[in-house]
């Protein structure tokens, strides 16, 4: 008679999902405005001081402005840079931010 404590071997689950090793995942994200923003990301990293890029929104695909102003500011951080962003009703402005010196 075998026990619950047995080391009876279990059967295995009906997975529904296939099983991957993550070594083997690129871990970058990609969303579906992935150039628009590394477009932008490229033009703020050479950014004269005291310039701002200006997006028009009715050229941008659709995106929301919040789903724009999300998108720039996470990848920024993701790439070291602090920004600062504006919009109007026709316009997204994005510049790096100015860092004070202390």
């Amino acid at each position: 008679m075998m026990t619950r404590d047995s080391k009876a071997p279990e059967k295995p689950l009906n997975l529904k999902y296939k099983q991957v090793r993550i070594d083997g995942l690129d871990k970058g994200r990609r969303g579906k405005h992935y150039e628009l923003i590394l477009g932008i990301l490229q033009q703020l990293k050479t950014l004269p001081a005291g310039s701002a890029i200006e997006i028009p929104l009715v050229g941008i695909g659709g995106i929301g402005l919040a789903n724009l102003r999300s998108a720039v500011h996470r990848a920024s951080t993701s790439h070291g840079l602090e920004i600062e962003t504006l919009a109007d009703e026709k316009n997204f402005y994005v510049w790096r931010k100015k860092i004070e010196k202390g």
